[in-house]
């Protein structure tokens, strides 16, 4: 009896001979876990939808719009921008500030485009834009791009007026866009008017 309690003692000592003991308060793995980045965090979470929660600052969307002709002369003006104001857009009468050539741009590329050119043209306080999409002619989608461009600009609430431009600037592949006035600057108009208010430039 005490031969075979010898024989299973040496058994389970040979078992555990390459055990390491775990100091108290310490917890080992077998394999870390590989770093994982955060675009590659956030790719696994969207996946999941575990952040669709999160607002996408980029408002224009990407979904169907209205199809408009590649030769479609683009006009289009809140209430309350003067008629002389528009009629001087109309005919190029603005100086551009900032020009942005979407050609050979997908729609995907053009939306961050416009989205971040409007930005900028509200942070530096510029008043008349020329985006030029193109007329899209020999697309697959004839017009597209200008369709939606036409889309984006009547729905972002910086945009007062644009208009398609004269053939010096692009004809119907371009438009001239006029940006609404910066807090400060309408209220030096405000003051150069006698708080006269107005959507001129």
């Amino acid at each position: 009896m005490d031969d075979d309690a010898d024989d299973d003692n040496d058994l389970f000592a040979q078992a555990m001979s390459d055990v390491e003991r775990i100091e108290k308060g310490r917890v080992q793995t077998l394999k870390p876990d590989p770093q994982v980045t955060p675009a590659q965090l956030q790719r696994r979470e969207a996946a999941l939808g575990l952040n669709s929660d999160l607002a996408d600052p980029n408002f224009l969307t990407l979904a169907d719009v209205e199809p408009v002709d590649p030769q479609a002369v683009l006009q289009w003006k809140q209430v309350g921008v003067q008629n002389a104001v528009f009629d001087r857009l109309k005919r190029g009468g603005y100086e551009h500030q900032g020009q942005l050539d979407l050609h050979r741009k997908t729609v995907k590329e053009a939306r961050t485009l416009v989205f971040n050119f409007l930005r900028l043209a509200q942070a530096k306080d510029w008043r008349n834009l020329l985006i030029s999409p193109g007329k899209g002619e020999l697309s697959k989608t004839p017009g597209r791009l200008k369709s939606y461009v036409n889309h984006w600009l009547q729905h972002h609430p910086e945009v007062i007026a644009f208009s398609s431009a004269t053939r010096r600037h692009g004809g119907v592949g371009a438009v001239y866009v006029m940006v609404r006035k910066s807090p400060a600057s309408r209220e030096m108009t405000r003051e150069q008017h006698g708080f006269k208010s107005d959507e001129g430039p």
